[in-house]
């Protein structure tokens, strides 16, 4: 079992930066990838994007690509979502989750983020 908690989200104004954090359980190595999820009131959860934890390779979706970065820390199990360039349509709550067989099935309880 994987345990995840998220911190750094804030209220930012548009055009601000925030890093998120998520500190995991286990080494993010060991889990092979993580990913972070965000979902906007009476929107559905979407994707942000993921990191392959071996060989450090991340991939974004397309609303973020360009202003967002994921990155990792081993020593301290926790991986980093480096949000810039911020938008007031970034609003949402921030998850941060680890798969099990290709599926992410952990997730931590989420951080708010507020772009305005």
């Amino acid at each position: 079992h994987v345990q995840l908690v998220e911190s750094g989200g804030g209220l930012v104004q548009p055009g601000g930066s925030l890093r998120l954090s998520c500190v995991a359980s286990v080494s993010p190595h060991s889990t092979k990838c993580m990913g972070w999820f965000r979902q906007a009131p009476g929107q559905e959860r979407e994707g942000v994007g993921f990191i392959y934890t071996v060989g450090d390779n991340a991939y974004y979706n397309k609303p973020v690509e360009g202003r967002f970065t994921i990155s990792q820390d081993n020593a301290k199990n926790t991986l980093y979502l480096q949000l810039n360039s911020l938008k007031s349509e970034d609003t949402a709550m921030y998850y941060c989750a680890a798969p099990i067989g290709g599926m992410f099935a952990y997730w931590g309880q989420g951080t708010q983020v507020t772009v305005s």
